[in-house]
């Protein structure tokens, strides 16, 4: 099948802001979501946030993220962060998916965005669009419908060249603040183990009274 045309332009712009964040540390939580609790620090995770295809082969995109440990209820959290609650990829992505999927189908968007350099497939993008997150405001750029958390996060590159530090709270105003984003969860579907791995979050939280780590890849 042949590959969609996508303007240079446009490829560069969606690269630009999924690669903006690379490195950046999101370490800030006011307090516990559960109990409103006082937190203190646990350890450091590394996220995947996107994984792009480039002429080099794959390029995976992180983004450190600090967890805390609640005072008073005991629970983990983490601090304030660019993804949708129980996701493993950033809100960035997943809103590009559900754009796309919106105008063109999963099949035609996963091609789209996969000719941009997105490392995303059809079952992915029909996934992303059953989990609890927001309908994100688009923008028709060069003919393709682009989410505004990807058109705020593409105007950081200006300030900011790659290598460069992004503030946690600017990544965040620019991305929306998906973490912050609140839906009835998902019924699952019989045998559907969800996307976060609800089993090991729930070990860790039995684990919580072990002091801070080091940082570590998720």
């Amino acid at each position: 099948m042949r590959s969609p045309l996508i303007p240079p332009m446009l490829t560069m712009l969606v690269e630009g802001a999924l690669t903006v964040l690379d490195g950046a540390a999101f370490d800030s939580r006011d307090a516990c979501p559960a109990c409103g609790g006082t937190l203190s620090g646990y350890d450091t995770k590394k996220r995947r946030f996107a994984c792009l295809i480039t002429g080099a082969g794959t390029r995976t995109i992180t983004v450190s993220v600090k967890r805390f440990r609640c005072r008073s209820c005991g629970r983990l959290c983490n601090a304030d962060e660019p993804f949708y609650p129980k996701t493993r990829i950033g809100a960035p992505v997943i809103d590009l998916c559900n754009a796309f999927s919106r105008t063109f189908g999963y099949g035609r968007a996963a091609r789209n965005l996969t000719a941009m350099g997105v490392a995303v497939d059809r079952m992915q993008c029909r996934h992303y669009m059953t989990i609890p997150a927001p309908k994100v405001p688009v923008m028709p750029v060069y003919g393709f419908p682009l989410p505004r958390s990807v058109l705020s996060l593409s105007q950081l590159t200006a300030r900011f060249p790659e290598g460069a530090a992004v503030p946690g709270a600017e990544a965040l105003a620019a991305s929306g603040f998906p973490s912050a984003y609140r839906a009835a969860p998902r019924v699952p579907a019989p045998g559907d183990k969800g996307d976060e791995g609800d089993e090991q979050e729930g070990k860790e939280e039995r684990d919580a009274g072990k002091p801070e780590q080091g940082t570590h890849q998720e």
